[in-house]
Parts: structure tokens; C-alpha cells; sequence
């Protein structure tokens, strides 16, 4: 059970997001993990990203990319 989101977390964050040309700048990561995590549009461009507290990290992370696509729609 993750307790909190740590630098190892933001940056397979990172890794994906800026893969997909997303800028860090737009991206808001609480560093307090929730179960179920979760990727959500927010006001003035903004995708927050939620760290699932409970899931398989490598799991949730191989999906996080299709997440975000979803959302971008």
C-alpha cells in the first residue's frame, strides 16, 4: 500500500507525460495517493493525476497514458 507519492512516483509520472509532449507545468499530482487513483480535467487546462494507493504501481502506471488520451478525448 503506497502511503505517499514520492519523487519515484512523479517521475514515471513525468516519463509518460512528457512522452506524450504534455507540459509538467499543467499537471497537478497530490502527493497523498487515493485508492481508486484517478486522471480528471480540471479548470484553465489542468489534468490531475491521483496515485493509486492500492493498485500494482507498474500496473496502474502501463495504463496511465490511455487515461490521459481518455481524458484529452
Amino acid at each position: 500500500m503506497l502511503r505517499e507519492v514520492t519523487l519515484r512516483e512523479i517521475h514515471r509520472v513525468f516519463e509518460i507525460t512528457d512522452r506524450m509532449g504534455i507540459h509538467r507545468e499543467s499537471l497537478v499530482i497530490p502527493l497523498a495517493p487515493r485508492h481508486p487513483g484517478r486522471v480528471r480535467s480540471m479548470p484553465r487546462g489542468k489534468i490531475e493525476i491521483v496515485v493509486d494507493s492500492e493498485a500494482d504501481l507498474d500496473i496502474w502506471f502501463a495504463g496511465l497514458e490511455a487515461e490521459i488520451r481518455r481524458i484529452l478525448g
